[in-house]
């Protein structure tokens, strides 16, 4: 098992940024990749952006392209979220999770493929 706890979020006005953590405990030898997700009312499920844990490969919504950032600390099994220019469309509350799949280089895009997730944390953007 692999458990995520997550920190940070919180309410910004537009224009500002905002950092999410994400550490991992626990059979974190068996992650292949990690991922931040976001859900907004009424709305799916959406993958923001993602992280190979062996290659370092990384994926982005298209929505949020040049102004997200995600980064890892595998020393300290850390997954970092750093969210610059945002906006009201960005609200949501976002969840961080890690698959055990085999993923070497990749990194899945829909939330079934994911196996373990955090408890989620708001972020929301005044505008």
């Amino acid at each position: 098992q692999v458990q995520l706890v997550e920190s940070g979020g919180g309410l910004v006005e537009a224009g500002g940024s905002l950092r999410v953590s994400c550490a991992a405990s626990g059979r974190t030898f068996s992650i292949s990749a990690m991922g931040w997700f976001r859900q907004a009312p009424g709305k799916e499920r959406e993958l923001v952006a993602g992280i190979n844990w062996g290659s370092g490969t990384t994926r982005y919504a298209d929505s949020v392209k040049g102004r997200f950032t995600i980064s890892r600390d595998s020393t300290k099994n850390k997954v970092v979220l750093q969210m610059n220019s945002l906006n009201a469309e960005d609200t949501a509350v976002y969840y961080c999770a890690a698959t055990s799949g085999s993923y070497y280089f990749s990194i899945p895009p829909f939330s079934d493929s994911y196996d373990y997730w955090g408890q989620g944390t708001q972020v929301t953007v005044s505008s």
